[in-house]
């Protein structure tokens, strides 16, 4: 479970920027839309709604999440191989200033009995810090993993007799946890830590776009939930009534079937269907991983090809009593910034200046009146992450 993503100079965020997914305490409405720990008595977020113009950085949010993802996934595999490594191909630093400064990541995960807090900075040249903590959360204790300034490391206890072995042998380009994940080790506590990280699940803007997706998870569901899925394609009225595939050529093909008005079947070719349809086929896939898994999962405009209806009813899918799945989520539409629907620390902001530097506010950081109209405010500049329109004429020339 996600409780904290924080970044720095990465992309349009030059400062240290937070995304808390920690529930206000002092907020009692929508109680079903938290997750709670019965040993720390926190309480966590299952969706939060980010908001912003055109350009104005909130994309760049779940790039950053991918860019800590790849970092993590890659820096242990371009070594010495004459390509561009991990660190230099995911160094993106704020651009409107001529000195680069180093970037930073840092994520807190809850993961089974543990707490774990992991981090590190870099350039396009080597890691320069990085540190993992983990806190049992039944203890309340806090023991040190390792902390790292370039190359040199520091085991705490509970790795110290396994790993100083190893420490010579780090680059100074790779991340230490990709190290140790890749080692066949007695403790799990790099497998755990990494793979929680590598468990949520971002989804890029143009998901629709891609075909891949279908071939790979589609069949597969098909075969084993079909029935949940042709619910949820009624559900949402795409006026599917079955769903199957042929994989005996190369390129396997999807076919919808659908009631025609003389109550005979119709096939059609999924990529027929609607864009919207499609999408909601492949955000039903990852979603449906996300739920049962309890995995975080990030979506760039979710709202791109869906009606507002049908938005909600995705974010709903997320309020499962069952599952600890959290849904982050960039959206323009408006349509559901309201209590009816969401906490006051479930809405979020990003707002870009006239010098480029993005900032992510919660409504929650605002003195918001009990009978505020959240869209009401934020159309009107209260809140900040809309556009600044200026007068514009369109008119020929003389």
């Amino acid at each position: 479970m996600l409780v904290q993503f924080m970044l720095k100079n990465v992309l349009s965020f030059k400062d240290e920027t937070v995304l808390d997914m920690t529930a206000v305490n002092a907020y009692k409405e929508h109680e079903y839309n938290l997750i709670y720990n019965d040993d720390t008595k926190e309480r966590f977020l299952k969706v939060a709604a980010i908001y912003g113009a055109n350009a104005s950085g909130k994309s760049n949010l779940c790039l950053a999440m991918d860019y800590f993802q790849s970092i993590l996934l890659e820096s242990f595999n371009n070594v010495d191989d004459g390509e561009m490594n991990a660190i230099e191909e995911y160094y993106r630093p704020f651009s409107f200033e001529d000195d680069k400064e180093n970037s930073e990541f840092q994520i807190i995960e809850i993961l089974g009995d543990f707490e774990y807090k992991y981090g590190f900075e870099y350039n396009n040249e080597c890691v320069v810090s990085e540190w993992l903590y983990r806190k049992n959360i039944k203890t309340n204790r806090t023991s040190t993993v390792f902390e790292r300034v370039t190359n040199s490391v520091r085991f705490g206890a509970l790795v110290r007799k396994e790993c100083d072995v190893y420490k010579e042998q780090i680059p100074l380009e790779t991340l230490v946890l990709s190290f140790f994940n890749r080692l066949k080790l007695k403790t799990k506590v790099f497998n755990e830590i990494y793979s929680g990280i590598m468990d949520t699940l971002v989804i890029p803007t143009n998901l629709y776009e891609n075909p891949a997706i279908l071939n790979k998870h589609l069949p597969h569901i098909i075969n084993n939930d079909k029935e949940k899925l042709i619910k949820f394609l009624s559900a949402i009225d795409t006026g599917i009534k079955d769903i199957s595939y042929d994989d005996s050529e190369k390129d396997i093909q999807f076919y919808t079937i659908h009631i025609g008005k003389d109550k005979k079947e119709y096939k059609l070719n999924l990529f027929y269907e609607s864009e919207g349809t499609i999408k909601s086929i492949i955000f039903f896939i990852y979603a449906r991983n996300a739920i049962l898994n309890n995995k975080s999962i990030f979506v760039d405009e979710l709202n791109i090809k869906l009606h507002p209806l049908l938005l909600k009813f995705i974010i709903d899918l997320f309020y499962d009593k069952n599952s600890t799945a959290q849904l982050i989520y960039t959206t323009h539409d408006t349509t559901l910034m309201d209590k009816k629907f969401f906490r006051r620390d479930q809405i979020w902001f990003v707002q870009k200046d006239e010098f480029g530097y993005s900032k992510l506010t919660a409504l929650s950081d605002f003195r918001v009146r009990s009978d505020a109209s959240f869209e009401k405010d934020y159309l009107s500049g209260v809140y900040g992450g809309i556009p600044l329109i200026k007068e514009f004429e369109m008119k020929e020339g003389k």
